[in-house]
């Protein structure tokens, strides 16, 4: 599916949507179909500057203008944001939210419109190498599920799922999953220079480490355990630091962070839903 002839909107236009931006201008879509909505005239400057896209203060006026509109806020600002858009909307338009925990009930209350992606990419995707899980309403056409894999593949791998609470828990995986590996990484660095190395050796050690054994990951579909046997002979280095690892309880903490987060992402769903009704009360 080509989104060649769709002009593009993105509301809330910061890392996540500038990722999307550069994504899509590396693929078949012209700056001249690309509108940003910011309310900073430094950061709307800044998007000019570096895409050549348009960029507007106006939400309203940016959603007007497209066909695909991607909501980039931040969860606080749905209600209010998604109260102004809900007038300029119209059926036939796509909107692509990328907003933690907002679920499809929330935006619809919010934005009284049917045809929306739920969507959660991460980080990566700023260098074309993020995962992103996403779910459509029963309302989204077959060609608007096209044009959402043409889009989101812009950010790196895209999955659809058909169970929306999947989204949700991708958020505490893939979503927030490079803050686990981020920390791991730090702390495999520090331990490092612990050991005496300098810092900047220290770092690339660990960051090439890392790197290289997830290429080996995906390259062999091997399990992870079959992996690691691989490289744990007995009574040797590899099966010295598993010992301590295990005993840190290091599966049991990171599957605790895992839940705490998708926790996390199901309240702001649950706070979100009961923001909508509410606004639908008092308008």
């Amino acid at each position: 599916m080509s989104l060649r002839d769709q002009t593009i909107a993105t509301v809330g236009s910061g890392v996540m949507a500038e990722a999307m931006i550069a994504g899509l201008l590396k693929g078949e879509v012209s700056a001249d179909r690309i509108i940003a909505s910011h309310p900073r005239a430094e950061r709307r400057q800044e998007l000019v500057q570096v895409h050549g896209i348009s960029a507007v203060e106006s939400n309203v006026s940016a959603a007007e203008r497209a066909d695909i509109v991607v909501l980039a806020l931040k969860p606080q600002m749905l209600v209010r944001v998604g109260r102004e858009l809900a007038p300029a909307l119209r059926d036939g338009q796509l909107i692509i939210s990328v907003i933690a925990g907002a679920t499809t009930r929330a935006l619809g209350n919010v934005l009284g419109h049917r045809q929306i992606v739920r969507s959660m990419p991460n980080t990566p995707a700023r260098l074309g190498r993020g995962m992103t899980v996403w779910y459509a309403t029963p309302e989204v056409t077959t060609e608007q599920r096209a044009q959402t894999r043409a889009l989101l593949g812009s950010l790196g791998a895209e999955l659809e799922v058909d169970d929306e609470k999947l989204v949700a828990m991708a958020t505490a995986v893939s979503g927030t999953g490079p803050t686990y590996v981020f920390l791991v990484m730090e702390a495999l660095v520090d331990a490092a220079v612990h050991l005496g190395f300098p810092r900047h050796i220290a770092h690339d050690l660990v960051v090439e480490t890392l790197e290289g054994s997830t290429a080996f990951a995906k390259a062999t579909g091997m399990h992870p355990a079959q992996l690691r046997n691989m490289v744990t002979s007995p009574g040797g280095t590899s099966a010295a630091a598993l010992h301590e690892l295990e005993s840190g309880r290091l599966r049991t903490v990171l599957s605790e962070a895992v839940w705490a987060a998708f926790r996390r992402t199901d309240e702001l769903g649950r706070g979100l839903e009961s923001d909508s009704v509410s606004d639908q009360g008092s308008s």
